[in-house]
């Protein structure tokens, strides 16, 4: 079990980080330590102080990463890491009218976070906004199943 699981949040307008917050809620309800982290100053340096991570994302215009969550996708792109010692998830956010870019965010940072040697939990957890569930709503629920995989593969 890591010390701490830090949440990586990349928005636009706030939501991906009301979900984080609830994640972070859910961990610290089963014991579990967590940070939560806006993407705006970070860099790929973060990820050497870690060994857990959530990725919370909502998904921008044309299937793109929130504003301020694109200096650290180009910086981790740059950096190339190694990031065999990193376990994380993935909760996306999106909007399913918008089918062929839905939750694209979180299947970038997936594929970067893959390529750089990291292993995923669970299966990415894609939030539908025209479903008329809260993304919030849901947050907990998938937290804790995603620490019972976490907890699983120590």
């Amino acid at each position: 079990m890591p010390d701490q699981i830090k949440i990586l949040v990349s928005t636009m307008t706030g939501t991906a980080e009301l979900v984080a917050e609830e994640i972070a809620d859910a961990f610290t309800a089963k014991g579990q330590k967590s940070e939560i982290l806006l993407m705006d100053d970070l860099d790929a340096e973060v990820l050497a102080n870690g060994s857990a991570f959530i990725i919370c994302t909502s998904t921008y215009g044309q299937g793109d990463v929130p504003d301020n969550g694109q200096a650290f996708m180009e910086n981790l792109n740059s950096l190339a890491p190694d990031l065999s010692g990193i376990k994380y998830g993935v909760f996306a956010l999106g909007d399913l009218t918008y089918h062929q870019t839905f939750c694209n965010a979180g299947n970038l940072f997936d594929a970067a976070f893959q390529k750089f040697g990291a292993q995923r939990i669970g299966q990415i957890m894609r939030h539908d906004a025209s479903s008329g569930e809260l993304p919030e709503d849901c947050a907990a629920e998938w937290a804790e199943e995603w620490l019972e995989e976490l907890v699983a593969t120590a």
